[in-house]
């Protein structure tokens, strides 16, 4: 989960790293009345900056400067509503503004490739820090961190001689390291990343802005990072599959999709596109194609193909649902059950169902594909291979209306 920069603020002052003031504003008033108290602290000077999760604000006239409180009213005016990349502003940060001596940058990052993470230091911050890399790396200090040591003194003090800082800034700046380095480690995050961190005229190291990502695999060690959610942006479907633990993601299509096993669903999701572009080329009609991503792993019992079910039907751009399992640890016949007793609870709670395609392979094919056709269940029908099941499905998706 990528945070806001209003979020990352919040985040780096609670760990104790150097930040200006700040305040989020959803309207012009709400900006003039933050500005008015957040300015008396630079000389009534503030800074506007667009609340989006994408990089590029600045040039994209996302960050403006304000003079006063009647200015920043203006602006905010002007940014909130603004498109950036595809982003709409919906909130705006009213910031302190500084007087900057010098811009560096900081970020702490996982390192895939090494498994390991990578502390990326340089005293030219302020700019597009991919464009400095391209064009001059050895500008851009990179320094390996020990996950099982972190930034410590030795490590800190690596970082600084690498960027070439000056001597005088040695006890500011690796003090603002190690710190983001807690950060990092006790919010559980993927990315930390300071630009500008600033030495103001005054000579202050600060954060003067902030980028964190969190690792959504941390959830059950953090439920404080609820409050980081933007459910603006989130579909509703996705969040009615949260809560009753799925894996499903929404996407555009209108053929629902069930599997057991990431790489199964993902192989369906292919062949259903496939066919529906298939059938779409010999009859002239629109393609039809995957609705979402639904992984219901090894526990297909009942509930969990009730629930998976019921979010589906729940989508109204599905017009048919594949249902593609091979039989593993859980057997195709326990499988068929849950399908027969989803039904049952479905009905229970005055959901009907839409056509439904079932493809069964593996262990205990034969006695689940016999409890399918035993139970007679309306608008199912059964498919015994995974291409067959694809072009079924495509043709009942194109037919309903």
């Amino acid at each position: 989960m990528d945070l806001f920069e209003y979020q990352a603020r919040d985040v780096f002052e609670k760990h104790g790293v150097p930040v200006l003031a700040g305040a989020v504003a959803t309207t012009p008033e709400e900006a003039r009345a933050a500005a008015e108290k957040i300015g008396a602290k630079s000389g009534g000077v503030t800074v506007v900056k667009a609340q989006v999760k994408t990089g590029g604000r600045g040039k994209a006239g996302g960050v403006k400067v304000a003079k006063s409180p009647e200015e920043a009213e203006a602006l905010a005016a002007q940014i909130l509503g603004m498109d950036i990349k595809g982003h709409i502003v919906r909130k705006v940060m009213i910031a302190q503004g500084a007087r900057i001596a010098e811009e560096y940058y900081f970020s702490i990052l996982l390192d895939r490739a090494h498994r390991t993470y990578l502390a990326m230091c340089s005293k030219e911050g302020g700019m597009d820090i991919e464009t400095l890399a391209v064009e001059r790396p050895e500008a851009l200090a990179r320094i390996a961190v020990d996950p099982n040591v972190g930034i410590d003194d030795a490590k800190a003090d690596e970082i600084f001689a690498a960027a070439g800082f000056p001597e005088a800034d040695r006890a500011a700046i690796t003090a603002v390291m190690k710190t983001l380095w807690e950060v990092y480690r006790e919010e559980d995050a993927t990315l930390v990343e300071v630009n500008p961190l600033v030495k103001t005229e005054e000579g202050d190291i600060v954060a003067l802005d902030g980028k964190v990502s969190i690792d959504g695999n941390s959830e059950f060690r953090h439920p404080e990072h609820d409050e980081f959610v933007d459910h603006s942006k989130t579909d509703p479907l996705e969040v009615l599959a949260t809560e009753k633990g799925l894996n499903y993601v929404k996407l555009d299509g209108n053929v629902g999709i069930i599997g057991n096993g990431a790489g199964l669903v993902m192989s369906t999701l292919d062949v259903v596109a496939y066919a529906g572009q298939d059938l779409a080329a010999a009859t002239g009609g629109p393609a039809s194609g995957p609705a979402n991503f639904l992984d219901i792993g090894g526990g297909a019992n009942a509930e969990v193909m009730a629930d998976g079910l019921d979010v589906i039907f729940e989508d109204a751009q599905v017009k048919a649902v594949f249902v593609n399992v091979f039989g593993g640890i859980t057997a195709c016949d326990a499988v068929a059950d849950g399908i027969v007793q989803a039904y049952a609870i479905l009905a229970d709670h005055g959901k009907h169902p839409k056509p439904l395609v079932v493809r069964l392979d593996g262990n205990n094919a034969e006695l689940g594909r016999h409890i399918l056709d035993e139970a007679a269940l309306p608008l199912l029908e059964r498919v015994d291979t995974m291409d067959g099941a694809a072009r079924r499905v495509a043709e009942l998706a194109a037919a309903a209306k």
